[in-house]
């Protein structure tokens, strides 16, 4: 399956001097630049007729035409797998991902993913890079995801991502009592030694995390998290970092350790709660064809809130001042 896609421009004044892969950025800007500059390399973007190099110059009046197949990007398998959507249109899907789902294929996790779950809701989506998919979740992190339904909607979102205008707001319980909240301004990149985890380094990459207290228990703390960047493993990187590890994180966490004088109950649920306490709670962005701005806000899940509730309960009885 595919689309053929037959545009036509004309390089107006404004563009004189520009390289051809500026250019055209700006002539269609449905499309990422790294296809674009593809496009001009097959010679499926011309100049009056001509095939030309991304880093020609234009003169202006030019004519420029636009002659490519979309092909099929995903050869991944579509499957039945449930969708818990918040909302849908001809252009986005906002989903509240549940722990356990794996967004993308990758080593271990060939198939039963949010990818392949896509394909089947929505075939199409198997024309749009990554099928849609903008920005990730860890497996076990719940919450919400916008996924794009069209090349010119995911373009769109890319850019709000890199542009810092999508609001990505999460909910955490971290081991400790905080004392207020903050931001945690570190840079990341890939750990030194264990190659599957991020880690504060000083020639990573920025990373912004804003923090704040929503409750104290006895011995951990219930936070409302923004991002400002979106590094993976971010959040639970930051905390750790700053000694405030998210509860169930078996990879960040540290050493397990219990407080001392908490309930049997807390108990068993810390002991029984092996993924990360962190859900995506807020999701607000510009709609990609309307410009509206949209949001989107959805509970915590059960296990969450169970213990939440426990860890309040266990505070009360010990007169911990919340």
């Amino acid at each position: 399956m595919s689309e053929q896609i037959n545009l036509h421009a004309q390089v107006s004044d404004e563009l004189v001097g520009k390289r051809l892969d500026q250019a055209v950025a700006q002539l269609f800007p449905d499309y990422s630049r790294s296809r674009l500059q593809n496009w001009i390399k097959d010679g499926s973007i011309t100049v009056d007729g001509e095939v030309k190099r991304p880093r020609d110059k234009l003169m202006g009046g030019e004519s420029v035409e636009l002659s490519a197949q979309l092909e099929v990007i995903e050869e991944h398998a579509a499957q039945d797998i449930p969708l818990n959507i918040v909302y849908e249109d001809d252009d986005i899907l906002v989903i509240n991902k549940p722990a356990g789902l794996v967004v993308h294929p990758a080593a271990g996790h060939a198939d039963g993913t949010l990818l392949n779950a896509l394909l089947h809701h929505c075939p199409e989506i198997n024309q749009v890079p990554r099928a849609g998919i903008v920005h990730r979740l860890d497996m076990d992190t719940t919450g919400l995801m916008v996924v794009a339904k069209t090349i010119q909607a995911q373009t769109d979102l890319v850019d709000q991502l890199q542009e810092r205008t999508m609001g990505r707001e999460y909910e955490a319980v971290v081991n400790r009592v905080m004392t207020g909240g903050g931001t945690v301004d570190e840079p990341m990149g890939r750990h030194s030694k264990n190659r599957q985890k991020m880690a504060v380094v000083g020639l990573g990459k920025e990373a912004v995390t804003h923090y704040r207290v929503l409750e104290k228990f006895r011995a951990h703390t219930h936070v409302r998290l923004k991002l400002e960047t979106g590094r993976t493993h971010q959040i639970r990187v930051h905390m750790s970092y700053i000694n405030y590890p998210l509860i169930g994180d078996q990879l960040y966490g540290g050493r397990f350790r219990l407080p001392k004088g908490i309930s049997d109950e807390v108990q068993a649920l810390l002991r029984g709660f092996k993924r990360q306490a962190l859900h995506a709670k807020k999701l607000e962005l510009w709609h990609p064809r309307t410009g509206e701005l949209m949001s989107w806000e959805v509970d915590l899940p059960e296990d969450m809130q169970t213990l939440i509730d426990a860890l309040k309960k266990d505070a009360v009885n010990s007169d911990v001042d919340l």
